[in-house]
């Protein structure tokens, strides 16, 4: 049986297209599946950001074919870890649960490399291509960390 894996951001289309992409490219496909959503629905059906297909294509990665969708209350039972890029989507998503079990599914990413401090990923939507590489820096250090955990 796969081990299931959520990625979980705003609008999906800046930071969780990414964060699924890198992690996508450092485990297994037949054991890990990851996918990504939004916690907000302006996107669904839409391509990443171009900028994050930029940057992922400058790093090696084709995230062009991933398209948006909403998280829903169904991905708690569909996904092992859900992996959510700042407070705010946390509020979001633990706000959908229903049990402590769906809560415990559920943390800060980039608490894979600082635990416990609760930083962000910032949302790079209205920063410039450096913001983008920064996200891109900041999510395959944490994806590292997962893909060694899975």
């Amino acid at each position: 049986m796969k081990t299931k894996v959520l990625m979980v951001c705003l609008g999906n289309i800046c930071r969780s297209p990414l964060a699924e992409g890198i992690l996508k490219s450092k485990v297994d496909a037949s054991t890990i599946y990851v996918d990504s959503a939004g916690t907000g629905p302006w996107h669904v059906g839409n391509s990443p950001d171009p900028r994050s297909i930029d940057i992922a294509k400058k790093h090696g990665l084709n995230i062009s074919t991933q398209r948006g969708r909403q998280f829903s209350h169904a991905d708690f039972s569909n996904f092992d870890f859900i992996f959510v890029m700042d407070n705010s989507n946390y509020d979001n998503v633990i706000q959908l649960a229903q049990s402590e079990e769906e809560k415990t599914k559920v943390q800060l990413i980039l608490d894979e490399i600082f635990p416990n401090e609760n930083v962000d990923v910032p949302d790079p939507y209205y920063g410039g291509g450096q913001g983008f590489e920064d996200v891109y820096q900041m999510l395959d250090k944490a994806c590292d960390q997962i893909a060694s955990r899975l």
